[in-house]
């Protein structure tokens, strides 16, 4: 895997172009930017440190939630199980 230093990603639903378009950004240029914004911390520890499947299919549909706070005609996309799939 190659080596990049660290960065932060950004997620934006382009809504005219019907994209997700993700970025990867200098963590340092965003603080400012993110200052006092709507955070939502994930505990690695709740899920014992496993970055699994699951984990990742649970992320995702936060991500495309809390997209939707904003721009809900995302929604009319959006077909995901809300709750942990066992």
């Amino acid at each position: 895997m190659a080596m990049h230093t660290p960065y932060s990603l950004i997620v934006t639903y382009a809504e005219d172009r019907q994209q997700l378009i993700v970025q990867a950004v200098d963590p340092v240029k965003v603080t400012s930017i993110i200052a006092g914004k709507l955070e939502m911390p994930i505990l690695l520890e709740a899920f014992d440190f496993r970055l699994d499947d699951e984990f990742a299919r649970r992320l995702g549909v936060a991500m495309l939630n809390l997209i939707a706070l904003g721009q809900p005609n995302i929604e009319q996309y959006m077909n995901v199980t809300q709750q942990p799939i066992e």
